[in-house]
């Protein structure tokens, strides 16, 4: 899970609760789900939380929480931004694969050591999450007193440029170098250049942001020094580049909130794309303005859900008057209204603010409620049923099996289910449309907040695999197990997705072979009374000849063999490993 470090004092500081103990604090903390999981070398909070709620991402995003968690703010709070006197202008030059942009400018903020740092983490940290490593929104924030604005548009406001340009067109001096650099000479040459290389690499013309003196940002890859920003910086121009709208208009306004909560005051940029079609398509064409060509950001539009009152008394397990539900709503940073349906349902229509990318469903507002109301206050009662519990008949196999695998010498694992394509497919030389145990075309997730996890996986090898890959400095032999989930589209199912579990289990060591991996599947197939065969056959994850089907009761569920060389080099593993996989449903 993703971590954020916090300065307590400074977390006391932005509250207005400095008498508040560490201890207390951690308390609160955990409250709104950001668990501490110990201190850096300087001292500060290490929080883990949840990857859904990017505006805590900074001390001042965590101390907004904490204030409405105290009661001392309320409601929903939108900046009134001063009106536009930047514009950005769009080239047609722009790279196809990037083809947004977004920004504000901030004045008046008060940039300490603090200040700065936290500013820095949170860019940081939105890269990482929201960003996807800056592959789909990348945040370049600039000294606005070092920018010259461009010749002044038809409405009289200075502008800078976001185009296209040559990779070994003009030069400028990148953040932590004192060499004037071409584009492709700081993909080449320089340290973050080559950290960033393959996200632009394969354009035939790179994102470039000028000025009137020259170019300042060379975006997703770096900044240029002459805009770098300082603790006597104090008026910034914040722009991000990136392949999707709403994505980078959502970083922006956490980043505009965070130094907001700073005293800086916020004022809009013009955005003008090359023609009204762009613009359209940035907005999903429902806020281009001026003729169509126009976006003015940032969009601190709000948002509606509506939640029914009898749903949150299901879900939370408790009786609330329309009141309470109302104080909830404002005291988790939102806002509510009563309505009625047709029917005479009460329902409430919530407004959620604009820094909060996490509102998709009802359910995370009750989820709001219900940490405003207080998961720990919330009795636990015994469900009105008749029945008494038992073990599915699913999991008794499953303790069976793990209990079998055990006994062989195995050491139980449990990984995470989800996986990206590269580790699913690349790594072990399969495919998804290949004729081999594990392929399958994979459900991905649609909108991933992290490049590292972008589809379910399709069969657990990947996840052994990885495993044995991170413990190389431990000693040999290894042998894990696993009984885990896997998912492939299926047409023949109703969602569309098939869902199955499977037995996964590698041996690795100076002598692991086919014959030791095998001895340890017929003991377990003994076990459970089941006939086994293992006919030859080919996977470009195993040794071809040393690698055979798994057979049970004449179905062909699974695979066995000795890991290909290849697929040993790129998990960089200096001893053989023997491997088996097959559905769990074979054993039944």
């Amino acid at each position: 899970m993703p971590t954020v470090d916090i300065d307590p004092d400074e977390l006391r500081e932005l509250t207005g609760h400095e008498e508040t103990s560490d201890d207390d604090l951690k308390t609160d903390l955990f409250g709104l789900g950001l668990e501490f999981e110990g201190r850096t070398e300087d001292g500060e909070f290490e929080l883990e939380f949840a990857p859904d709620r990017l505006d805590r991402l900074s001390v001042e995003g965590v101390a907004r929480s904490l204030r409405y968690q105290y009661g001392d703010a309320r409601g929903v709070h939108v900046p009134s931004p001063n009106a536009a006197e930047w514009t950005i202008e769009v080239d047609e030059s722009v790279p196809d694969d990037r083809p947004y942009v977004t920004g504000a400018v901030i004045r008046d903020v008060n940039l300490d050591e603090d200040a700065l740092d936290s500013l820095i983490q949170l860019q940081e940290k939105l890269h990482a999450t929201m960003g996807r490593k800056r592959a789909k929104g990348a945040i370049g924030i600039h000294d606005l007193t070092m920018l010259k604005g461009r010749s002044a548009t038809d409405d009289g406001t200075p502008s800078i440029e976001y185009v296209g340009v040559d990779p070994d067109g003009d030069r400028f001096v990148p953040l932590d170098s004192d060499e004037e650099m071409t584009p492709a000479q700081v993909l080449e040459d320089h340290q973050t250049g080559q950290t960033y290389a393959d996200l632009v690499s394969g354009y035939d013309r790179y994102p470039a942001i000028y000025d009137d003196i020259g170019l300042f940002s060379f975006p997703p890859v770096i900044n240029g020094r002459r805009t770098e920003v300082s603790t006597d910086s104090r008026d910034l121009f914040v722009e991000m580049t990136g392949t999707d709208q709403w994505t980078i208009d959502k970083m922006l306004n956490i980043v505009c909130y965070a130094l907001s909560a700073r005293g800086a005051t916020i004022e809009e940029v013009t955005v003008e794309y090359a023609d009204s079609e762009a613009a359209n398509a940035a907005s999903n064409g429902s806020r281009a303005q001026s003729g169509g060509r126009e976006l003015v950001r940032p969009d601190l539009s709000t948002k509606t859900k509506t939640v029914a009152h009898d749903r949150i008394e299901t879900i939370l397990g408790i009786d609330l008057d329309p009141d309470e539900v109302l104080d909830l709503a404002e005291r988790s940073g939102l806002e509510a209204e009563t309505d009625e349906t047709d029917d005479g349902d009460l329902v409430y229509t919530v407004t959620v603010p604009p820094y909060r990318v996490d509102v998709l469903h009802p359910l995370d507002i009750i989820d709001d409620l219900g940490r405003a109301y207080g998961f720990n206050d919330l009795e636990p009662t015994y469900p009105d049923v008749g029945t008494v519990g038992g073990r599915h008949e699913r999991s008794r196999l499953e303790r069976a099996v793990r209990t079998q695998l055990v006994g062989l010498g195995f050491e139980d694992l449990l990984n995470f289910h989800m996986i990206n394509e590269e580790e699913n497919y690349d790594r072990l030389e399969l495919s998804p449309s290949a004729d081999a145990y594990g392929a399958g075309e994979p459900a991905t997730i649609k909108e991933p907040y992290s490049e590292d996890y972008t589809m379910l996986r399709t069969w657990v090898m990947p996840s052994l695999m990885t495993v044995l890959e991170r413990n190389t400095h431990r000693s040999y032999p290894q042998h894990l197990s696993e009984i885990g989930f896997r998912a492939a589209l299926d047409d023949s199912e109703n969602t569309g997705v098939g869902e199955s579990r499977h037995v996964g289990a590698v041996l690795a060591s100076h002598d692991a072979g086919y014959e030791d991996a095998k001895a340890r599947l017929q003991a377990l197939a003994r076990k459970f009374d089941v006939d086994l065969e293992t006919p030859p056959t080919d996977h470009p994850a195993f040794i071809s000849g040393r690698t055979a089907a798994v057979v049970i009761d004449g179905e062909d569920v699974g695979v066995i063999g000795e890991v290909h060389p290849k697929v040993l080099i790129e998990y960089d593993l200096e001893v053989p490993v023997a491997a088996f996989e097959f559905d769990l449903e074979a054993l039944h």
